[in-house]
């Protein structure tokens, strides 16, 4: 493969060919995407899923084991991750922000579960209604279990671009945070650009930041494109190492700190820019544009990814 760089790419690093040809995505729409949108039937959810998982998606988090009163939309967890017909290689996780949770996820036999903190005191208090530290603390005993049960953990990081509440989040803070979670056991660090507000050089130097605390290949990147920046600020990192990055068919999901804007990068936008630039994710494009016009038909909104558009209306 080769790749024409210009000047200023060579000396940001942007447009270098990347270390390795493999990528990973991890697929938010069940969960991150359906949690803001109107509430579906269990049987579409299962459906979404399953497709996904036909598609060639192996990471796939599926629901959230939190209080339904929070999330209406996620309170059929445990009847999608009962119903859905699995299949091998397939990781199937959910979220889980307590014991309680955890407890909850264990029983209804996911794959792994995944925890959640924030760079911004603020959207912690907000959103989870405790500090930073607190959060932490709350996660010790979860740890614990998980490791007696053998379940992988993952860690999110949000607000790691900027917080609706506080503004600009100090990238040292962020890498104070995503530290403390890998070393509590999190075996990869999903970092969070929660409003979508971040650009490529902002995104380069936060991962740059972080890598200095967490191994790169121990991280993801989870750009939300409010502002249309999340594939750029990926084309910004790719060539720091980092191979894992979330993403949500369909573009499902909108954001809910940005009334009308869009939320989560379209998974079919993301998987088309890494194809074209010659690197495998092993899923296949046409059943991914086809799983989110689906899902997309059953919340009667218009498919929010511009490449499954395209593709679908030849």
């Amino acid at each position: 493969m080769s790749w024409k760089t210009s000047d200023s790419s060579k000396q940001t690093g942007w447009g270098k060919k990347p270390q390795s040809d493999s990528v990973s995505i991890f697929e938010m729409g069940a969960r991150d995407g359906l949690q803001n949108e109107v509430a579906v039937p269990t049987a579409a959810k299962v459906a979404l899923i399953e497709s996904l998982a036909d598609a060639g998606l192996k990471r796939i988090e599926v629901g959230s084991f939190v209080s339904p009163k929070w999330v209406p939309q996620m309170a059929d967890s445990a009847d999608v991750l009962a119903q859905i017909q699995r299949q091998s290689g397939v990781v199937y996780s959910a979220l889980t922000p307590n014991v309680k949770g955890f407890e909850l996820a264990l029983n209804a036999k996911a794959s792994e579960v995944a925890i959640f903190g924030a760079a911004s005191q603020s959207f912690s208090q907000r959103n989870i209604n405790c500090s930073i530290e607190e959060s932490i603390e709350r996660f010790i005993p979860l740890m614990e279990l998980a490791k007696k049960h053998n379940i992988p953990v993952r860690g999110y990081v949000s607000c790691v671009l900027g917080c609706p509440y506080e503004g600009e989040i100090a990238v040292s803070e962020v890498a104070r945070v995503s530290e403390i979670l890998y070393k509590m056991g999190c075996y990869e660090i999903s970092l969070g650009d929660t409003i979508g507000i971040g650009t490529p050089q902002k995104a380069r130097r936060m991962l740059q930041t972080v890598g200095e605390r967490v191994p790169v290949d121990k991280l993801a990147l989870h750009f939300h494109d409010t502002y249309g920046q999340a594939l750029a600020n990926i084309l910004a990192c790719l060539d720091l190492g980092v191979r894992v990055f979330d993403s949500s068919v369909a573009g499902l999901g909108g954001c809910p700190y940005a009334k009308g804007a869009s939320g989560n990068l379209a998974t079919e936008d993301l998987v088309y820019m890494l194809h074209g630039m010659g690197l495998e994710t092993g899923i296949e494009l046409q059943k991914l544009a086809l799983a989110g016009q689906a899902i997309s038909t059953q919340l009667n909104r218009k498919n929010g990814s511009k490449v499954a558009t395209a593709l679908l209306a030849k």
